[in-house]
């Protein structure tokens, strides 16, 4: 990625957009000009956003601004699943989930994809099980973590696959620079309604850290937008109430996803276990708790406490965690990263579209030219299709890649 605002690149071919601008750290002048759309938020539906929006509307403006340092430098897109499975998506979703698949197959680069099955186990029968030593046979690593008589039944998704939302989300963000997107690294930015015009104004407060390692804002500029999206995650439903005054259904929850050190290799499916996931990762699990509801309000994370020790395991999934140590040994032995505080456990606001725990992904408008662009717990398999289906609706396109030729644009 580039790093200054100027940087030498190669010059545009016939046809070819030329690379746009990234300012990357306050020493670089930044001129505010208005841009046709701005996006606030450059994780991965931000990024991915920015990336369709390059393919179908070349001629637009397009501003792609992140708080932080990178596209995928932390919050939920570092810390996403990245499993892809069409478990739990309606079936009138199921080609726009197949879609994404195809593309996070094939038009990221290497983001790591990989065809991986994920294996959800069961204590009673049912459709579509099968005996659970049947199914882990192949993988004596996953075999090794369960007690097949505590959970002796298994259903499979063989076309499911892994990848990382992280190196996604920085694909599709140097992908769109390189089309002719701008993008401004460390800017805090808030949004206002234009008075009687579609999109926004937007103020970016450019933020830089002093010796003594204290974020401060550097410079504050402002500049209008045609078309705004909010794509800041779990802060996204806040800032349009916050800054937009426009209230919204959406809610959020915390999610930690704590380390499980049993050994995991490239052929070790994903296991899931009354809504755990366990994802093969770096030679163990990372471990994906249910969502079980919306966090109120206010609510702050604390760690909890187990036989009177306290942990950095809040107590929701500290609980759902004990009633699995007897089907899932590993779970309570030494090889579970519990840590001493919330701060020794990774974990991220998650977005709940329509405040749901089983929430899809959505994109909403808000007002004229003003959108909310959402991913939460489904973004793994629905994100990129959303993001496109917004970035068509704003560049005035009707077919969608998913749908049959003679099949009616939705």
């Amino acid at each position: 990625m580039h790093t200054a605002a100027n940087s030498a690149a190669p010059p545009a071919g016939p046809g070819q957009a030329s690379p746009g601008q990234v300012w990357a750290h306050v020493g670089q002048a930044f001129t505010p000009q208005d841009y046709d759309v701005v996006i606030l938020g450059a994780g991965r539906m931000g990024s991915v956003l920015a990336f369709y929006l390059r393919q179908l509307a070349p001629r637009l403006r397009l501003l792609l601004l992140e708080e932080g340092g990178l596209p995928n430098e932390d919050g939920a897109t570092l810390l996403a699943p990245g499993v892809w499975t069409t478990w739990g998506v309606p079936q009138d979703r199921r080609a726009q989930a197949t879609w994404t698949r195809e593309q996070l197959h094939t038009a990221f680069g290497d983001i790591s994809f990989q065809t991986r099955p994920l294996i959800e186990l069961f204590a009673a029968g049912g459709p579509d099980r099968s005996p659970t030593a049947d199914a882990l046979a192949p993988f004596p690593d996953a075999l090794a973590l369960v007690d097949v008589a505590a959970l002796p039944f298994a259903r499979v998704d063989s076309g499911a696959a892994t990848y990382r939302p992280g190196a996604l989300a920085l694909a599709a963000a140097q992908m769109a620079v390189k089309a002719g997107a701008d993008l401004m690294l460390n800017a805090r930015a808030h949004a206002a309604l234009t008075p009687q015009a579609s999109g926004g104004l937007v103020t970016i407060e450019r933020l830089s850290v002093t010796n003594t390692h204290q974020i401060v804002v550097h410079e504050t500029h402002r500049l209008r937008a045609a078309t705004l999206v909010l794509a800041l995650g779990a802060d996204g439903p806040h800032a349009a109430e916050h800054d937009l005054g426009l209230h919204t259904t959406h809610a959020r929850a915390y999610r930690q996803t704590p380390r499980l050190n049993a050994p995991s290799s490239d052929d070790t499916p994903v296991l899931r276990a009354a809504g755990l996931t366990l994802r093969p990762q770096n030679g163990g699990f990372t471990l994906i708790p249910a969502v079980h509801h919306r966090d109120p309000h206010g609510y702050t994370p604390t760690g909890g406490h187990l036989t009177g020790v306290p942990t950095g395991l809040r107590r929701e999934t500290l609980e759902d965690l004990v009633a699995l140590m007897e089907a899932l040994p590993p779970l309570g032995t030494g090889a579970l990263g519990l840590g001493r505080s919330i701060s020794d456990v990774p974990g991220a606001w998650l977005a709940l579209p329509g405040g749901r725990a089983d929430g899809l992904p959505l994109h909403q408008r808000l007002a004229d030219g003003v959108h909310l662009l959402l991913g939460g717990p489904h973004a793994d398999t629905l994100g990129l299709a959303v993001a496109h289906d917004l970035a068509a609706a704003v560049a005035g396109r009707e077919h969608r890649p998913w749908q049959d030729e003679d099949e009616p644009a939705r």
